[in-house]
């Protein structure tokens, strides 16, 4: 199954994320976006995927959001757009991509519901949160 995961190392749900999706046994493509964000139309396609609008994709806690009157509801798609792109940081994380869908994995937990059911064993959160049983089935 071919994986993609737009990541921030940083990011303690998007590192979470990537160790479920490493725990199903797939070792998914991992774009650090921050360093190399996705093209407009990509951005685009994979917030509309979501089933998001723009502004839900939108990082607002420690970016320029503020700073850059990104709340104003006067602003456009386009504009909203122009500014995650300028701002990488700005687009909320971490976005999964697979073959049965794409989520914004907040809470880390929904990228279960696109990977397929091949967890063979438990998984914490790094805060020590259970999500999967010892038999890989899911407990949130």
């Amino acid at each position: 199954m071919t994986v993609t995961i737009y990541h921030n190392p940083d990011c303690g749900t998007s590192r979470n994320t990537l160790a479920m999706i490493r725990n199903a046994g797939i070792e998914p493509t991992v774009i650090d976006y921050l360093q190399n964000p996705p093209s407009r139309d990509e951005l685009k396609a994979m917030i509309a995927d979501a089933g998001l609008s723009i502004r839900e994709a939108i990082r607002e806690k420690g970016t320029p959001f503020d700073a850059l009157g990104l709340g104003d509801p006067a602003l456009s798609d386009g504009q909203l757009l122009d500014a995650m792109l300028a701002h990488p940081i700005l687009i909320n994380r971490p976005f999964v991509i697979t073959p049965l869908g794409t989520r914004l994995c907040r809470p880390s937990e929904v990228v279960l519901d696109i990977l397929p059911q091949t967890h063979k064993s438990a998984f914490a959160k790094e805060d020590g949160e259970q999500v999967l049983d010892e038999k890989g089935n899911r407990l949130v």
